[in-house]
Parts: C-alpha cells; structure tokens; sequence
C-alpha cells in the first residue's frame, strides 16, 4: 500500500476523441475516487501503438486526452496524471509478467479476436500481448481497485490471475486488484446499433457521441439514434434502442427509470430523442469550455506531464525493484 489510503489505477488510450460512454461509464466518476483513493491516471499511448498510428496525430491527442482528463474534474494536485511511454517500468515490467502468462490465456482474449478481425493486415505480436501490458500498468503501483466498463473485467482477470501466479512463487509481490464497475453507465451503446457497445473507433460518426462534439452534433446524434418498433418510452430487453436513451438519460440527469418513464408516459420517440440529447449537450458544455481553455496552455500540461511521471516513477520503481530482486535479477 503507497500510503493510508487505497490505490486506483485507470488507463485511457489517445488513439481517438473520447465518447459520452467513455465519460459516462468511467471518466466522470475519477474525481470522486481521489477523496478516497491514491489514484493514477495514464494516458496509455503504449497501448495506442498496437494498431498504426500518426506520429503527429498520436502526439495531439495525447495532449488532448490529458486535458479532457483535467477538464472532466481531475485535479493533478489530488491525483497522479501522467504519461505511460514516460514510466519505462511500464515496458520492463510487461516483459517480465509475459513469462508468467499462458498463451492460451491470451489466445482467449475477447478483444484480441475482435481487433485481429478489424486490423487482419496488422497482427501483431503486440496486439496479442498488450493484456500483460496492461497487467503490468494495474500491478506496478500495488493497485487495489479498477474502475473499469464491463468490456474490460476480461482484462482485470487476466492481471488477478497473473497476480496470483507470481504471488504463488514469490508471496507478497503484488496486491491482487478488484474491479468496480458502475452499476449504470458502464456499457452505454451505439446510437446505431443498439446491440453493440458506442467506440470511439466507429466508422459511423452518427452512432457515437464524444465528449468534445459541439452542441448542434451532439443533438442531431441523438435525433438521428435509432430506436424500435412502437412509441412507448420503456426499457426492456426487446427495446434495445429506447433501453440505451433511457440508461444515458438516466446517467446525465440522475433520475431513475422509473421517474424516465413515467415523465414521457404517452409522449413519442421524437420529443424523447430531443430531451436525451439537450441533457447530454448541457452536461458537456462545460468539460468543452475547460478542455479549450487547457488545450491553449501547453506549457502547463507539459508540467503537469513532467510532474505525474516522476510521482508515478518514483511508486514504480519500488515494485519493479522488488520484482527484480525476487526473480533474481541484480539489482545496482
């Protein structure tokens, strides 16, 4: 343990623009962790190179995932924000635990299968290894917790099951991580197909919200979003469309479903549609106006940068040196 309190760990890729579900079902919910965790915020551009990247594109947007992350309420003087590719424990470590991983392990890895089929020119020894990277970013700082959606409780496993193997030959090494995840929220779905999870790597730009689209984009997704047969604002397993406006309704305003339904009781999906995208508008105005007024002043997230790297280093390097030395690497 790094300190009195417990430690949390989130990573969030630079490799495109945010979305509403990546708000919604985790990054609006770090500035609360901070009051009750030791909390670490990484931007993993490491992860983000699994797939080919624009040198200058992948450094834009690093710079401007730091900046929603801040601008979303994460205050760099209550929490460790920070770059993965500045920790080179990151790297050194993910080799280590790649010796204490099955391959059939990774060969089960949901999101491997689906990203080999997305980039079938591309497959690389990386994208097949990067749950042990990710392993690796979750066990450096001791982590406790991991606030995650339910589409990466796969990847927590792997890092538990990890954890558990090396702690099996060298006791004590790491602190086994749980993962939290939010009971609404956590899986909010595309506008366009309701059956699949909103990724910020959609093709179609009118199934995904992000955080920074402007007031009028944000509206006229929703108002394009697709619904299901009937008129009836009601959340059920056969209504997968209206279920997934009423869950992101419900998540920006803080209303239950019940009250949801009853307010467009007799009311159709249009003025439904409208409402759910003027809320989700309001809600992000204000992250937009901070991320504007951040993304201006380089000079300070390359401090904030320079500060959370060396914090996150400093917690690093105690695990990983006591890794080495159990392992039996000389340590000088």
């Amino acid at each position: 343990m790094l300190d009195e309190k417990k430690v949390s760990f989130s990573g969030v890729q630079p490799s495109g623009n945010l979305t509403l579900g990546n708000y919604l079902g985790a990054i609006r919910n770090f500035p609360e962790f901070s009051e009750k965790y030791k909390c670490f915020y990484c931007v993993v551009d490491e992860h983000a190179v699994t797939v080919r990247q624009d040198p200058a594109e992948l450094r834009r947007r690093t710079y401007e995932t730091l900046a929603v992350y801040i601008a979303c309420g994460l205050d760099p003087e209550k929490n460790t924000l920070y770059i993965q590719s500045h920790v080179p424990a990151h790297a050194e470590l993910a080799w280590i635990l790649d010796c204490y991983t099955m391959f059939g392990e990774l060969s089960r890895m949901t999101q491997f299968k689906d990203k080999s089929a997305k980039h079938a020119d591309n497959i690389n020894a990386g994208l097949f290894t990067y749950p042990v990277l990710m392993a690796a970013d979750i066990l450096l700082y001791q982590s406790d917790v991991v606030p995650i959606g339910v589409d990466q409780k796969q990847h927590v496993e792997l890092a538990r099951n990890i954890a558990d193997r090396f702690n099996q030959q060298f006791p004590g090494t790491f602190t086994v991580p749980e993962p939290v995840i939010p009971h609404t929220g956590s899986r909010i779905m595309s506008l366009q197909d309701p059956l699949k999870k909103m990724s910020k790597s959609d093709e179609n730009e009118n199934a995904v919200v992000r955080i920074l689209d402007d007031r009028d984009a944000v509206i006229r997704k929703f108002r394009r979003a697709v619904t299901d047969s009937g008129s009836e604002i009601r959340a059920s397993v056969d209504k997968p469309g209206i279920t997934n406006l009423i869950t992101i309704y419900s998540c920006v305003t803080g209303r239950s479903q019940a009250d949801i339904e009853r307010e467009f009781d007799g009311r159709g999906y249009g003025e439904f549609k409208q409402a759910v995208g003027e809320a989700c508008a309001d809600l992000l105005a204000p992250v937009q106006a901070r991320y504007r007024e951040l993304l201006a002043d380089k000079a300070y997230l390359e401090s904030v940068m320079k500060n959370g790297a060396g914090e996150a280093a400093y917690y690093a390097r105690k695990t990983l040196s006591k890794v080495r030395r159990k392992i039996g690497f000389v340590n000088l």
